[in-house]
């Protein structure tokens, strides 16, 4: 009876040890769909300044961030945090900063809801285009800064299978 205990216990630890390996590994996924050319472009970090502002950015990169619905809510400004939408003229996200890189725009944003998520949006946009281009997406964070959001880049710790997923 104890053999059989010990065994049992046994288990139970392994399986909450697998767990938690599987957990961690959905949390710290590798970076697949940014190219080596985009990424170096990032890691070029003399090459971007820092915003804070809806405002400081092209409407057009603003709404990729939004799908093209609503807006994009002003760091520390009011916004739907939740999924009990309280007024539904807020926005349901949230801009933390951005990072400006000639053409590049890099866009850390919180989204509400069920499941309060952080978004890091790479778009492109070349003069004289009117639509930029979306570059790549990733769910990490929360980043205090463009430094930070680098170093999570350079260590796997931002996630980018969602793809073109609705949740963005």
């Amino acid at each position: 009876m104890a053999r059989w205990r010990k065994t049992l216990r046994s288990n139970h630890i392994s399986f909450h040890v697998l767990f938690a390996v599987a957990v961690a590994s959905l949390c710290f996924a590798d970076v697949t769909r940014l190219s080596s050319q985009d990424r170096g472009v990032l890691q070029e970090s003399l090459r971007f300044h820092e915003v804070y502002s809806t405002s400081d950015l092209p409407a057009a990169v603003v709404a990729l961030c939004t799908n093209g619905v609503g807006n994009l809510a002003e760091p520390g400004g009011k916004w739907n945090v939740t999924d009990a939408i309280s007024d539904p003229t807020l926005s349901a996200k949230r801009l933390i900063w951005a990072a400006i890189g000639g053409e590049y725009y890099v866009v850390h944003f919180e989204r509400g809801g069920i499941a309060h998520t952080f978004h890091i949006l790479v778009g492109k946009l070349a003069n004289g285009d009117s639509q930029p281009k979306v570059v790549w997406r990733a769910v990490g964070g929360p980043f205090e800064n463009y430094a930070a959001f680098l170093d999570a880049l350079r260590s796997g710790k931002l996630d980018d299978r969602l793809g073109n997923s609705k949740f963005w």
